[in-house]
């Protein structure tokens, strides 16, 4: 996908000390297209962002200053999306405050599917880690996408397994994208973005700092119909982000341990406040109805056959269902109820025998 013509301009305007997404998106409210930000004046500037930032907005764009980004944003798989951009997913767009842009390594329709986030203790029992990786595998099959912050722990296990159950991912980060943190999670993050993407709000030479960590939470839980905890102590990163989830009206799930596990408490204490306890992927899916997810899908995304993944993998022959799941590695029953919608929709015919036959 080419550059954006307009990158210059919201690169100028991200670059801008103190501007935060909030008072960005009040600036394009007002003004309308990020140029016209820059080309105001400081006195119509400062009612809204006041002195500072007004004065910094009227010296104008510095042509040279965001060359580096410039040139990452030509390979093929690296992106940035504004809040204007109309693949900006919409479960994000409505958070009160939904980053104005996004740095994007991979695929970026990616974010337009449904997606479920699993977060827990970066200092995770070996349980723990297998309870994370089996829910992101089976919830994936089911057509969810795992997204999660690439930390070590319970992150990194959602990961693999949604890499596991549909080959694909998507990791928030707290760093620019043209680094990885923790540095241990750089096959990881490769792999994700290979076949998903990796999302950052914050620039290209970012480093890894306490304050950014709580920030991505909230894309986390707003790119998700719901966040699941998996292990998790008092006052961690992961209820920080299950309370945003609330805040943001998802659902919240949690996963029951031992009363003596510290790493339970934090999930003790979200059902105690109305987290809803799991202890299946059928729990979740039958709380969320994955019909309805897939419908959501299919209305934002809007595929054309041939962009399809399904029908790319039935090919122009007919195929049957077990044949289907090898190729895709989905579950027979999952594969159905997509097949059924694409029945539904005259894109493919059940045939004599239980072959399927994509029609165009």
């Amino acid at each position: 996908m080419p550059i954006p013509t307009d990158a210059l301009t919201w690169l100028a305007l991200e670059a801008v000390p103190g501007l935060g997404p909030g008072t960005a998106r009040r600036l394009l409210e007002a003004f309308g297209e990020p140029e016209r930000i820059f080309d105001a004046s400081a006195a119509q500037l400062t009612p809204l962002v006041g002195p500072k930032i007004a004065t910094e907005l009227a010296q104008g764009i510095a042509a040279d200053a965001h060359r580096d980004t410039l040139d990452w944003l030509t390979a093929p798989d690296a992106h940035l999306m504004t809040w204007r951009d109309p693949d900006y997913p919409e479960t994000l767009r409505d958070a009160p405050d939904a980053p104005a842009w996004l740095y994007i390594k991979g695929d970026r329709n990616t974010l337009r599917r449904p997606m479920l986030a699993i977060v827990g203790s970066r200092n995770a029992t070996p349980q723990g880690k297998r309870d994370a990786q089996a829910f992101a595998r089976s919830l994936s099959e089911a057509g969810l996408t795992i997204v999660s912050g690439l930390a070590e722990g319970i992150d990194s296990a959602a990961h693999e397994g949604g890499l596991d159950g549909n080959g694909t991912g998507v990791a928030v980060v707290g760093t620019g994208l043209d680094r990885v943190y923790p540095a241990k999670n750089r096959d990881l993050a490769h792999r994700l973005a290979a076949g998903g993407a990796i999302v950052s709000e914050f620039p290209l030479g970012t480093l890894p700092k306490a304050g950014h960590f709580p920030r991505r939470n909230r894309i986390i839980s707003g790119l998700s119909l719901g966040v699941l905890v998996v292990e998790a102590a008092p006052q961690s990163g992961s209820l920080i982000t299950a309370r945003m989830a609330a805040e943001q009206g998802r659902d919240v799930f949690a996963v029951p341990g031992s009363i003596h596990s510290p790493l339970s408490k934090g999930c003790h204490q979200l059902i105690k406040q109305g987290a809803k306890l799991v202890e299946s992927a059928a729990d979740i899916l039958e709380e969320l109805n994955l019909a309805w997810a897939v419908q959501i899908a299919d209305k934002e995304t809007k595929p054309a056959a041939s962009e399809d993944p399904i029908l790319e993998l039935m090919g122009n022959t007919p195929v049957s269902l077990d044949e289907l799941a090898m190729r895709s590695r989905l579950t027979v029953d999952s594969l159905s109820a997509m097949l059924f919608t694409h029945e539904l929709e005259g894109r493919v015919a059940l045939l004599p025998g239980g072959l399927y036959q994509r029609l165009y």
